[in-house]
């Protein structure tokens, strides 16, 4: 357990403070430490190597002057070595985590024993019904043969990504997970059952026209609604998953080694291309290829290698199928070479972003392959046997430049994955873009232990407050939450700064007070020094209410800045950053606290949720008299 963790842990009561914007505080330390040296020049990359033969057997026994390591063909000179091979008898148990007082939650994911973890990401957002339960058929056929002590965890997308069941070793426990759980249809696929044969709009009326030349043009207007229409629900997708994504790879970021992210998908192209066939060929063009590269980024920054499995399986062009109506191809012989060529270069733009993510993240690809029960064995195998190799790059520039990996073996014969490059990106250039322009840009307060902070994604945070939701722990913080008077000291109104949902079905008084009080991991968070030589950061904190059916019911937020010396920033360092809040909580009803941190600068996040019901009934405290910045409302 980290030690900075244990130290937040032991804090089991912090002082009740002021509930307002204020300042990032640092408890106060009983002896006055030196003044830290806060300046790190040195950047390490953490690469993982899976080495397979021809028969995708894992390789062992190599030894670090078997590998060469170049970046952009430059060689590097390899710090540490180690292989991993699962199982691993010697390998740490951890500690057991301490049962925390009554009031007192954090979003630290205690990680279980081992160099690697698997994920299973079932996505039914972007796969038909019918090939969902072909995905879990074959996952109980894994379970059967899987190796004892095979540590996974299953997680689903549909709008929102859940955690579904934690990790686990117990195969019984999936299997029955599996078993039970129910098939859902997505709301965005033209097809969500996966019967085939589904005819639309535009092809029935052809039917019902027959070849009336006056009905050609709304035909053709109908068509290229329908095309406008299938690009809309595709660009939601397209978000929907890579928020996702963006919000998975924050939460295995705060669990050691190498994670391995075994995803069914069934569709999810990146890059749509013009559409020939329509009045307006470019209405339906889709490129998403920033976005994508942002995510990979994001994997490969969490040690997570991406195996993408396509879900459908060996696919034939559904102008074979035997319930589709082959009525317009009799009127018009060049629609069967256009729907072919068109369903072929959409499974090819489906499969490319497979290959590029697996590619990019050090993962594997598997497609047209019936066989996903030994694709899941592969990718697990594989993965849990690897070797990390670690170095310090002779090019020392933070120049946000694109930065080539490969490496070479001396025996010739094997296929070797990992991640094939990182960005450069300066740690402090986003955080320091408004400081004067003489200051010079300080190095955050502790060493960078990861190749390039990833550009922020596409509204990241509020993923990341999604209501049942992972919790993200790139931000380590834990917080007391105590009732703020007794039971009936119920308030007509919200506390100051709270922002309560419009709709008065769904928030209503009376409402009861909670004070929050939250100590977060410094190290985490970015702050940068200026010409006033004073380390100056930025941290949002966010509290929403949601009733048990997902519905946003009162919402507040604050951004505290830090203004701070180095010696009170060394303080932090020990004693965690305190930050305070008030909500408002309908008295009537089952509700739960998601209560996130921001840091602004760097783009890392850390939440947790917690049922109202496991703080109502502790002993309260008083309610601050200090009224807090305001908050913006909710959507109804």
């Amino acid at each position: 357990m980290p030690h900075l963790l244990k130290s937040l842990l032991l804090l089991a009561t912090l002082p009740s403070l002021a509930y307002a914007q204020t300042p990032i505080q640092a408890a106060p330390a009983t002896t006055t430490p030196p003044v830290a040296t806060l300046k790190s020049n040195t950047r390490l990359v953490v690469l993982d190597v899976v080495v397979t033969d021809r028969s995708q057997h894992p390789v062992h026994n190599l030894q670090q002057s078997n590998f060469t390591v170049l970046e952009n063909n430059t060689s590097q000179s390899i710090r540490h070595f180690e292989e991993h091979i699962y199982p691993n008898p010697t390998a740490a148990k951890p500690e057991p985590f301490p049962v925390l007082p009554a009031g007192i939650f954090t979003n630290f994911v205690p990680a279980p024993p081992g160099d690697s973890l698997n994920v299973l990401l079932l996505d039914t957002l972007n796969t038909p019904m019918s090939d969902q339960a072909f995905v879990r058929n074959q996952l109980k056929e894994y379970l059967k043969t899987a190796r004892p002590g095979t540590r996974i965890a299953i997680f689903g997308l549909t709008s929102r990504l859940s955690l579904l069941q934690g990790f686990t070793s117990d195969p019984e426990l999936l299997k029955s997970f599996i078993e039970k759980n129910p098939h859902k249809a997505s709301p965005l696929l033209d097809d969500p059952a996966g019967v085939g044969g589904v005819q639309s709009t535009s092809d029935m009326m052809s039917d019902s026209m027959g070849s009336d030349p006056g009905s050609a043009q709304i035909i053709a207007n109908l068509q290229q609604f329908e095309a406008q229409q299938q690009t809309f629900q595709l660009e939601l997708r397209i978000r929907y998953t890579l928020d996702a994504m963006n919000l998975l790879a924050r939460y295995l970021s705060g669990l050691p080694g190498r994670k391995n992210l075994i995803w069914f998908s069934g569709s999810f192209p990146i890059n749509v291309f013009p559409d020939s066939s329509l009045s307006n060929p470019f209405a339906t063009v889709i490129s998403r290829d920033k976005e994508l590269r942002e995510t990979t980024n994001l994997f490969t920054l969490s040690q997570v290698a991406v195996y993408p499995v396509d879900a459908r399986g060996l696919m034939v062009s559904p102008t074979m199928s035997a319930a589709n109506s082959g009525s317009k191809y009799v009127r018009n012989p060049r629609a069967f070479a256009a729907d072919e060529s068109k369903f072929f270069q959409q499974t090819s733009a489906e499969h490319a972003t497979m290959q590029q993510m697996a590619e990019q993240t050090g993962g594997r690809a598997f497609i047209n392959t019936n066989g996903l029960s030994q694709a899941v064995a592969s990718a697990i195998d594989s993965g849990s046997n690897y070797y990390t190799l670690t170095y310090a790059p002779t090019e020392t520039r933070n120049d946000g430049k694109f930065r080539k990996l490969q490496v070479r073996l001396q025996q010739q014969g094997y296929n070797l994955s990992y991640r094939r490059g990182y960005f450069a990106n300066d740690p402090d250039s986003d955080a320091t873009k408004q400081l004067p322009k003489a200051a010079a840009p300080a190095t955050p307060a502790t060493a960078a232990t990861t190749p390039s902070k990833p550009p922020a994604p596409t509204d990241s945070m509020r993923a990341a407050m999604t209501r049942g939701a992972p919790n993200p722990s790139e931000i380590l913080f834990k917080v007391r939450i105590l009732p703020a008077g007794a039971a009936t000291d119920a308030e007509a109104t919200v506390a100051p700064g709270n922002a309560p949902n419009p709709d008065v079905k769904l928030s209503h008084g009376p409402y009861r007070r909670y004070l929050l009080d939250m100590a977060a991991d410094p190290r985490a968070v970015l702050f940068t020094q200026s010409s006033d030589k004073l380390y100056h950061g930025d941290i949002q904190t966010r509290i929403d209410v949601y009733d048990q059916d997902g519905n946003l019911i009162i919402d507040t937020f604050n951004t505290a800045h830090a203004n701070i010396n180095a010696a009170t920033l060394q303080r932090m360092l020990t004693s965690g950053i305190q930050l305070h809040q008030q909500i408002s909580v309908p008295v009537k009803g089952s509700y739960y606290l998601r209560i996130g941190i921001h840091d602004l600068n760097s783009d890392r996040i850390g939440s947790v949720e917690v049922p109202v019901a496991a703080v109502k009934n502790l002993a309260p405290l008083p309610a601050p008299s200090a009224p807090a910045s305001p908050g913006t409302a909710p959507a109804p």
